[in-house]
């Protein structure tokens, strides 16, 4: 059994590795996520980037903005993460509400 969970360790560690070098370098930013957490980038001219709780993938107003994501950008983000394509003043109002509730 030991060895089995050193191999899933290797093989883990060697993914990382493997998508790092894709990647070039793991980003500072991806770093400074906390689990339970995710950044997406809003915004209509410049994007800024914000950290959330994944709670909010559960709400149907978030949800909406999830599919106007997928319609308007499908699997390619042009920040590398998820942008969602709203005003930066609509997604305060929207989180704000979402951390009221």
């Amino acid at each position: 059994m030991g060895i089995r969970l050193m191999g899933i360790a290797h093989a883990k560690q060697k993914l990382q590795r493997t998508l790092s070098a894709r990647m070039g370098m793991v980003s500072a930013t991806s770093i400074d996520v906390p689990k339970g957490h995710f950044a997406v980038y809003v915004g209509e001219t410049h994007k800024k980037r914000f950290v959330i709780p994944i709670s909010y993938l559960n709400h149907p107003l978030f949800q909406d903005l999830l599919n106007r994501a997928e319609e308007e950008f499908g699997f390619d983000h042009p920040m590398g993460g998820l942008t969602i394509p709203c005003s930066e003043e609509y997604f305060i109002t929207l989180t704000s509400a979402l951390n009221c509730s």
